[in-house]
């Protein structure tokens, strides 16, 4: 018997698959040994002429052409392992997305990755009707069967009391109508840097529950006593190097099509200017709109001070993806690289501040690919939509948990350094929400 399940808690949340192939084209899939012996049976290097798997670091995964996409993925969209041996003839990988399993101390938790188009838009059935799917899925799936640890902070083992206290608390924050969407994002970002500050060591069980209450339950009032400036120019530096580090993905194949040096090289000029943020963006992503630059980021209306008729949709889906992550187990521990729940938190606001960027990021390429002899200007009053906001999350979420440079020392010191000044508070807010109102100027 394997652990229990608990599918996501999130009755809002809705999802069925719509055949649009976004997760066959930009994304690696790594193979199991069973997934290599299933297209072995296939004969697919035979039929097609061609390998169809690749190797790096001494593992395999699926093959991609030049754009992209699955070498499996037809002109319709779909699969082409699908459409001729079926659905659980495709690799695990891909039939197990966009769910994800994290395995807890006493049950796994079931959450779902707004990689997904159709998550995104919330389109399809309810989570609950996917559960014998699911339960077919973890037991092909070893590291979904055993127990895992879930630490508070250092080497900190969180009981179940701990880990219950955050995520009932910060859910109920991020659901409450009654306080402005600018003020529970703050809330959360101003959370996370406390519990980074915090010496939890004799602070445990019934003792961390109040704490946390206490924090929560100060809020919104505290964020009142402790108003913040704009980001400081180290801090947006490192925040569009966080972005990097998320919307990087290195084809496999580079190294050997173009030299390893040459492809270390692309990628350090590529982070050093976005680290810099001057001039033209370099490429997101192979489906992304290119031609932005840095300025006309900065110039864009962000996300959550755009156009009032698209505030509700844009809120609905932002509470909607943090609530997600926080409930489906993403945050932290298995879900997360590993990581105690205190870093979890504090990575989960520095993604939100992302795809705010993201967000700007997105729509000032869309206007410099509609206009491209009119760059945008502070002028133009362009504003960050629904869609920008949903593409944003989609990059971001495609590599939370995936990407193991996130979950390597330099991500660290990035939060702990963001962690303080308010530096978190600060990105969160300039980038969903644009300048700090003049009388926060002092901060």
């Amino acid at each position: 018997m394997g652990l229990p399940l608990q599918v996501l808690p999130l009755p809002s949340q809705r999802y069925s698959c719509h055949g649009c192939g976004d997760c066959c084209r930009d994304f690696t899939v790594q193979l199991s040994r069973e997934d290599l012996e299933r297209l072995e049976r296939q004969r697919w290097s035979e039929r097609l002429g061609e390998p169809v798997t690749i190797e790096f670091r001494g593992a395999l995964f699926l093959r991609q052409r030049d754009d992209g996409a699955c070498i499996f993925l037809q002109a319709d969209g779909l699969c082409r392992v699908h459409g001729e041996f079926g659905f659980d003839e495709k690799p695990l990988a891909c039939r197990i997305f966009p769910f994800s399993f994290a395995p807890q101390p006493d049950d796994v938790r079931v959450g779902i990755s707004f990689a997904c188009q159709s998550v995104r838009e919330n389109r399809g059935a309810a989570l609950g009707s996917h559960l014998e799917d699911l339960r077919r899925f973890q037991r092909n799936l070893p590291q979904a069967q055993r127990a895992s640890r879930v630490r508070l902070a250092g080497s900190l083992d969180a009981s179940d009391e701990e880990v219950h206290a955050v995520t009932s608390e910060l859910a109920s924050w991020l659901e409450r109508d009654d306080v402005p969407f600018r003020e529970r994002l703050d809330g959360l970002a101003w959370f996370a840097q406390q519990l980074m500050a915090a010496s939890l060591e004799r602070v445990r069980g019934a003792r961390f529950r109040e704490l946390v209450q206490l924090l929560v339950g100060a809020l919104p009032q505290e964020l009142a006593h402790h108003p913040i400036g704009a980001p400081t120019k180290r801090q947006g530096s490192l925040l569009r190097q966080a972005v990097f580090a998320r919307t990087e993905d290195p084809k496999l194949a580079a190294p050997k099509r173009r030299g390893k040096m040459a492809t270390v090289l692309s990628q350090l000029v590529r982070s050093r200017r976005f680290s810099r943020g001057r001039g033209r963006v370099p490429p997101i992503g192979l489906a992304w709109p290119r031609g932005a630059t840095f300025e006309a980021i900065k110039a864009t209306t962000p996300p959550g001070a755009g156009a009032v008729a698209e505030s509700g949709a844009i809120e609905e889906l932002i509470v909607r993806w943090l609530l997600a992550t926080l409930l489906g187990g993403r945050a932290w521990g298995s879900g997360f690289y590993g990581w105690p729940m205190v870093d979890g938190i504090a990575a989960l606001a520095l993604n939100l501040a992302a795809v705010g960027w993201l967000a700007r990021a997105h729509a000032a390429a869309a206007r410099s690919v509609a206009a491209p002899t009119s760059p945008p200007s502070s002028a133009d009053g362009g504003a960050a939509s629904l869609a920008d906001a949903r593409a944003a999350i989609g990059r971001i979420d495609r590599s939370a948990g995936r990407a193991p440079w996130l979950g390597g020392n330099a991500e660290r010191l990035r939060l702990e350094y963001l962690a303080r000044h308010d530096g978190l508070r600060r990105l969160v807010r300039e980038s969903w929400f644009g300048a700090t109102p003049a009388s926060a100027s002092r901060a």
